[in-house]
């Protein structure tokens, strides 16, 4: 018998004790952007360092100048194990509204939704407690067999991921020496299917923009001033809707500097995954894509760059009709980046594009809203290699290498900072309604996750 299988053994056994565990996590009302549950998240840090005490490592609650950090080691079975640094946040997301969650949200409860398939209930059983728990309960695992880990640990939980997380940077550059490791696993990311396992290789970067156009020093009548005054609203539609061309392309000058075209045989795995417009829109009530023509949804979704308007504002918006010419008009606008993309020049080139395109007595106002270059992982490494079949050797499928819309700068911050690639793999669903009322985790994902992670931890020791 291998080492793995008695740890795996274990996992099984033990899956309703991990799962009231993570109960008494899930119970913890650790809602960071709200100041009144202030006292809520540094005690969800400090279970969170209880627990990793219990199962011997060096654990600490770290204060920053928000909700604290939890930092945490343990040693290798040898001294030339691989050290990783595994990260996940323990706060969550407001509950808001309440009247239409089926259940209190922080009153977790295991479901049965229909035969041979439950579900884990409650606010932040999908993002991130019940995904940074899989990790913790393969380390309880290993420790109760083996009386050791395979690999050296770190761990980094974080507080303030659903507010911002403002500490993270400052944190990271003060404490590079000590949380350097030789690879960053992520636990925040989803699978393909329920069957299906995914290692996310690519991450979209983020450029957002607010830029508010003015004219008069006033709203104006439009009975008295029409057809005379300069109208930020006109002004605002037209630069915006400058942004495209006929075929989907964004307009901005060099916008694709750096953007490089997905491997074929990557594209070529993406069509096997049945992904299609009709399947993807036709849930939203949509049918037709509207980006880059000659593109799939995959592509769009996945590895290509995009403009978006977010929101635009003036004028008189409350209930009837008033006929003013607004005195200035806003729109909020975001940029999704890709490969070797510069957040900066995307920036200073949609101003350039915006301030070409002003009518004469207008001006602009410019409010950056953050920005993250894009995160490209290899698609063929070692650690990609490793962790993909020890992924398809716990699944019903094998694993894919799937890309992600969204972004996670955090990755970003473990280049920067600590000079570290990593491997992002997790167990939500598309459907675990992260961020919405009456969130659920499946419990496959939470029992599966856990001997995934023991089998990828495996799978670096013996590297």
């Amino acid at each position: 018998m291998s080492a793995l299988e008695p740890v795996l053994q274990h996992l099984d056994q033990n899956l309703d004790h991990s799962v009231d565990h993570l109960f008494d996590l899930l119970r913890i009302k650790s809602i960071s952007t709200d100041p009144a549950f202030k006292a809520d998240c540094r005690k969800a840090a400090e279970w969170l360092v209880e627990d990793l005490k219990s199962i011997g490592f060096d654990a600490s609650v770290r204060d920053t100048p928000g909700h604290p950090m939890v930092v945490a080691h343990h040693e290798g079975a040898t001294a030339d194990a691989p050290h990783v640094l595994f990260y996940g946040h323990y706060d969550v997301q407001p509950v808001d509204p309440l009247n239409l969650w089926e259940n209190d949200p922080f009153d977790p409860a295991v479901k049965e939704v229909e035969a041979g398939r439950k579900i884990l209930t409650g606010r932040g059983t999908s993002d991130d407690k019940g995904q940074l728990m899989t990790f913790v309960e393969a380390c309880r695992a290993y420790k109760a067999v083996h009386g050791q880990l395979p690999v050296k640990v770190t761990i980094l939980f974080e507080g303030e991921e659903e507010s911002g997380s403002p500490s993270l940077k400052p944190f990271l550059d003060s404490h590079k020496e000590e949380l350097k490791a030789d690879v960053a696993l992520v636990c925040d990311t989803s699978m393909w299917n329920r069957d299906t396992p995914a290692i996310c290789v690519g991450l979209r970067g983020l450029v957002g923009e607010q830029i508010t156009i003015k004219a008069a020093d006033r709203d104006l009548h439009s009975g008295f001033f029409g057809g005379a005054a300069a109208n930020p609203l006109h002004v605002l539609s037209k630069i915006l809707a400058d942004l495209h061309d006929e075929t989907g392309r964004v307009t901005v000058e060099d916008f694709y500097d750096g953007v490089e075209e997905t491997p074929s045989q990557i594209l070529k795995s993406w069509e096997g995954l049945g992904r299609t417009s009709e399947n993807f829109l036709g849930p939203i009530g949509l049918s037709v894509p509207s980006g880059e023509q000659g593109r799939s949804v995959l592509e769009q979704t996945w590895a290509r760059p995009t403009a978006e308007v977010n929101g635009m504002i003036g004028g008189y918006t409350g209930e009837g009709f008033k006929t003013v010419i607004a005195a200035e008009a806003s729109a909020k606008v975001s940029f999704r980046l890709v490969h070797k993309q510069d957040p900066d020049k995307v920036r200073a080139n949609f101003r350039k594009f915006v301030e070409a395109r002003l009518p004469a007595d207008c001006r602009v106002e410019f409010h950056p809203h953050g920005g993250s270059p894009a995160i490209q992982l290899s698609y063929d490494s070692p650690l990609v290699t490793q962790a993909k079949q020890a992924l398809s050797d716990e699944w019903p499928n094998p694993a894919v290498l799937i890309a992600m819309g969204g972004s996670i700068p955090i990755v970003g911050d473990f280049d920067k900072f600590l000079g570290m690639d990593s491997l992002l793999v997790g167990f939500g669903l598309e459907d675990d309604r992260i961020h919405s009322p009456n969130e659920k985790y499946e419990l496959s994902s939470f029992h599966k996750g856990q001997r995934s992670w023991a089998r990828i931890l495996a799978a670096l020791a013996a590297k």
